[in-house]
Parts: C-alpha cells; structure tokens; sequence
C-alpha cells in the first residue's frame, strides 16, 4: 500500500511538472508576443 501511494504521489508530482513547464511556455509566448508588437511595431 505504501508503494503504490508512493507511485501515485511521483506521477502527481510529475504531471505538476509538465503543468508548470507549458504554464512558463505560454507565459513566455505571451510576454514575447507582446514584446514583439507594441510601442515600436516591430
């Protein structure tokens, strides 16, 4: 039982890392498409 909660808690916290790798990735396509547009119309 404790293996298996164990393995549980690992996928959860491994899914939490992939949720928090796209989450940086949007963040950042977002801060570059505003970077890129703007004041200088790039």
């Amino acid at each position: 039982m404790d293996d298996t909660a164990r393995r549980r808690t690992r996928r959860a916290a491994r899914m939490a890392d992939a949720s928090r790798k796209n989450a940086a990735a949007a963040l950042q396509r977002a801060l570059d498409r505003r970077d890129n547009g703007g004041a200088t119309g790039h």
